[in-house]
């Protein structure tokens, strides 16, 4: 008889939480053995449960899909959630992971739990799902993914000139054309390369390669000229950053 796959649910919305495990319940080969509803939770649960599998939100409280998965000693199976595809490509780059976009119903899961179970059978010590996908988001990124209309488009990180936050949302600017993303500034100011990527506002993220010139424009801020013909007046950390570069 084979055995069941004890799953660990992770999601910070009581009602998606409920249906998630709802879904996986269809599946008699599943057998559901905790559930949380944040980061540290998560962290807790899976390293003491065990479990071969974590449908895992990659937006939660304190702790995001991947630090989770950075922090736990154990190595199971994942299937990642989210909210927005876009995120889902940025972060883990096109087909890198099973992810399932939100609202997605129970066929769509128990779809993805064929390929899982196709993972856990013996495969001659491949890397497993955490592994893969720490490989995947460990920064710095080589490209990120974004949409443009209806279509999917690969940005390489050398093509990227500035990203500005966009709300919640990141505005990359790249090749003559600006893409959203739905990425938060801070998140993807993480997996750039800080030899070539600086944060020089709250708001801005610029390629030190794109810089044309910088100039004082009082005691503490330098106002920052790319090659575009874009002026960004960088706040003081980041005028000190900058500073500390040319000395």
């Amino acid at each position: 008889m084979t055995p069941k796959l004890r799953c660990v649910v992770v999601e910070d919305e009581p009602e998606a939480r409920a249906n998630l495990v709802s879904y996986l319940r269809r599946d008699s080969g599943v057998e559901i053995v905790g559930e949380a509803a944040d980061g540290p939770d998560a962290v807790e649960r899976i390293d003491s449960l065990l479990p071969d599998l974590v449908v895992l939100d990659v937006q939660i409280p304190d702790l995001d899909g991947v630090a989770v998965l950075r922090r736990i000693a154990s190595r199971p199976e994942v299937i990642f959630t989210t909210a927005y595809e876009s995120y889902a490509v940025t972060a883990f780059e096109l087909g890198a992971l099973d992810y399932l976009v939100k609202p997605f119903g129970a066929e769509r899961l128990l779809a993805a739990l064929q390929r899982v179970r196709s993972r856990v059978a013996p495969a001659g010590g491949a890397p497993s799902a955490v592994e893969r996908a720490l490989a995947t988001a460990a920064p710095p990124l080589t490209r990120l993914f974004a949409r443009k209309g209806a279509r999917i488009v690969p940005i390489a990180a050398g093509d990227i000139v500035r990203v500005e936050a966009c709300e919640e949302y990141s505005r990359v600017h790249a090749r003559g054309d600006s893409f959203l993303v739905h990425v938060a500034l801070k998140d993807l100011l993480g997996q750039l390369d800080p030899d070539r990527f600086e944060q020089i506002h709250r708001s801005h993220i610029v390629s030190l390669d794109a810089i044309d010139h910088m100039r004082s424009v009082d005691d503490r801020r330098l106002l920052v000229t790319l090659r575009d013909g874009t002026s960004i007046v960088a706040s003081r950390s980041g005028s000190e950053r900058l500073r500390r570069l040319v000395r």
